[in-house]
């Protein structure tokens, strides 16, 4: 019931295609990341964007910023090809992106999409010209763009026209508001001015960049009042860890409640040794959380309390989600619609069975102080009680054997 009533809240927005991927229009809310590797390096940015890829991200940005990055797009394009990964490449551009779109014509083809900054393309009577160019390659080589203006690179020209307008009122706004009115003026007339040059509208997604919650949902409540383009929606600096995570899902969650959002991106900052796919996990599970989409068995697990015994319990939640995860590639192969599986493992006698019940599948250990003795519920019927040391290993036999039962094979 969630998932209808919010896909039925959706802002209705103009559908543009890149690549093989399918952004607004009512589409399914799109995940997308960026890697961070040297795109010259064309042995490192093939293998980050597949694994970016594989990971679930479907739409993955690159950054093109020199000759040399330029030249390497239709080699990463190839080697890509050649695995097998048809994930679309976005091209990001910032200063020279006209020079090298027009100079490096097989990396412009290579791309299924560019990113203009309107704040980066140039200054006074260069930035138009210089935009224009962008736009006609894009229109050329029949790819959309998104204008991604951010708070960071805004055409300080025009924040100081508007911050001017303002000081002439009776009631001005405060810095602040104006920066947010600014950002969704530079996107808006940038759009305007790819649409006067021949871009279609369908050829058209739009972001506005911050790093604050509440400049993020201000901005995009103004600009989705004032638009139909498709809207690219995240915080630019969201920050590391559960910082980044909060912060983003906190953002993108309020906005998407609004229906206001066709795709997104969770830009966390990496920990030391880090792993760059951490950002598309956590932007697939604010989708299925939320009941927009669905990606991978969801497990839900109790959080434990002092009635459970704690290194059983959370060994077996952590083992059964590693499991999940580990063999979602080879069931979303096989099998329609497992994604949308829920698994429970809860720790005690409580809440478990009732919460076990409630799940596709569902495991209930009896809290502390006992052998491990854990009843299993299939659709809500107690089908056997698992003891022992392979707990765990029992239960992903049933997850595996529920699966092949359940759901149809794809080539049925």
């Amino acid at each position: 019931m969630t998932s209808f009533l919010l896909a039925e809240n959706r802002r209705k927005s103009i559908g543009v295609r890149v690549g093989n991927i399918q952004i607004g229009g009512g589409a399914p809310i799109v995940v997308q990341s960026m890697t961070n590797t040297d795109t010259a390096n064309v042995k490192e940015t093939t293998a980050q964007v597949k694994a970016l890829a594989d990971a679930g991200s479907e739409l993955v940005r690159i950054t093109v910023n020199t000759s040399a990055a330029a030249e390497a797009v239709p080699k990463i394009r190839d080697e890509l090809d050649r695995l097998g990964c048809n994930v679309p490449l976005v091209g990001d551009f910032h200063y020279i992106g006209h020079k090298l779109l027009s100079e490096t014509p097989s990396c412009a083809e290579a791309l299924a999409k560019y990113r203009i900054n309107p704040g980066n393309v140039g200054f006074r009577e260069k930035r138009d010209q210089q935009f224009q160019t962008m736009v006609e390659m894009a229109i050329k080589y029949n790819r959309p763009i998104r204008i991604g203006v951010n708070w960071g690179s805004l055409d300080q020209e025009l924040l100081a026209e508007l911050m001017d307008k303002n000081a002439k009122h009776t009631t001005p706004l405060d810095a602040q508001q104006v920066m947010q009115i600014a950002l969704v003026e530079s996107a808006l007339r940038s759009a305007a001015l790819a649409e006067n040059v021949g871009l279609s509208s369908s050829k058209i997604i739009i972001s506005c960049k911050v790093s604050q919650v509440q400049d993020l949902i201000a901005v995009y409540k103004n600009l989705s009042e004032k638009c139909q383009y498709a809207l690219h929606v995240g915080l630019t600096e969201a920050g590391m860890g559960s910082k980044g995570i909060v912060a983003s899902t906190a953002g993108i969650g309020v906005l998407l409640q609004q229906g206001i959002g066709d795709t997104i991106r969770v830009s966390l900052t990496p920990e030391p040794g880090g792993d760059r796919t951490r950002e598309i996990i956590v932007a697939q599970e604010i989708l299925q959380t939320m009941g927009l989409r669905s990606f991978v068995p969801m497990v839900i697990a109790c959080p434990g309390c002092g009635r459970t015994t704690s290194t059983v319990f959370q060994d077996l939640a952590d083992r059964i989600q590693s499991y999940v995860r580990r063999k979602m590639p080879e069931w979303s192969l096989l099998y329609n619609g497992v994604e949308t599986m829920q698994l429970a493992v809860m720790g005690c006698i409580v809440n478990g069975p009732g919460e076990s019940k409630h799940a596709n599948i569902g495991i209930s250990l009896p809290g502390t102080g006992e052998n491990p003795a854990a009843p299993v519920f299939i659709d809500g019927e107690k089908v056997t009680t698992l003891r022992g040391p392979n707990i765990a290993e029992d239960f992903h036999k049933i997850v595996d054997d529920y699966v092949a039962k359940t759901y149809l094979p794809k080539n049925s």
